[in-house]
């Protein structure tokens, strides 16, 4: 907790002050480019992954980055409540669902129910991501765990965009052309990120082409020299 601490302190002294314009200017409202579901795995952090500030994204952390679908049993939870917020109030016109690598909830499907003797709330929580395992079930071969929990988290992915379509005010958006769904899936280990294709049923990695590459390190570079230059004048 000392180092939580000590880390807002630094926050109030640098990051603000360096970025105090930005912060006024959000202080009074805010128009986020998507809504981001992530898992609340302490390693994924959506604004890290796409290099993101304050303000840029209306994130949704949740145990699994699970989204339930819009039925009785989950029509008051903070995910539908989230969704409806983020159009209707914000006008977002993406959504993101995000899961990973090594996702703690995907493996825990795979547990036997006595695992979960005193921990009632997260079976039910998971086991709404309970169709992820269907494909799985049919596959001929039998793949390492490793692979098992990628394709079943691949699979959870698939499972929440149709989720998705289930909400009223989501199935709207989409019909009138207002509204994109994107299904990402994130490697902790390489950093990579693959996007959903529903055309090929297949995930994409996101890359960059090599005219883009130098784009990005002739930014970087005119940030760092930026940074020089400010730190000789402070001098």
């Amino acid at each position: 907790m000392d180092r939580l601490l000590k880390g807002v302190k630094e926050f109030q002294l640098n990051y603000y002050k360096e970025q105090e314009e930005s912060f006024k200017a959000l202080a009074n409202t805010q128009s986020p480019e998507a809504l981001f579901f992530s898992c609340s795995d302490s390693r994924v952090d959506p604004n890290v992954i796409t290099q993101s500030k304050p303000g840029d994204l209306f994130i949704v952390k949740n145990v699994g980055s699970i989204i339930p679908d819009c039925g009785p049993h989950w029509k008051k939870s903070c995910t539908g409540a989230a969704i409806e917020f983020a159009l209707a109030a914000l006008s977002i016109s993406d959504i993101v669902v995000c899961a990973h690598s090594d996702c703690g909830a995907m493996k825990a499907l795979y547990k036997e129910p006595e695992a979960f003797k005193d921990t009632p709330n997260l079976q039910e929580w998971v086991n709404t991501a309970i169709g992820a395992k269907g494909g799985i079930d049919a596959m001929n071969d039998e793949p390492t765990f490793k692979k098992l929990i990628e394709i079943t988290t691949k699979e959870h992915v698939i499972e929440s965009l149709e989720n998705l379509k289930t909400y009223p005010i989501v199935a709207k958006a989409i019909k009138t052309g207002k509204l994109n769904l994107h299904g990402w899936y994130y490697d902790i280990g390489n950093g990579s990120v693959h996007t959903y294709n529903s055309d090929s049923d297949s995930f994409d990695r996101i890359a960059y082409h090599h005219d883009e590459q130098e784009s990005i390190r002739s930014h970087a570079a005119q940030v760092a020299a930026q940074g020089v230059k400010s730190c000789t004048h402070e001098a």
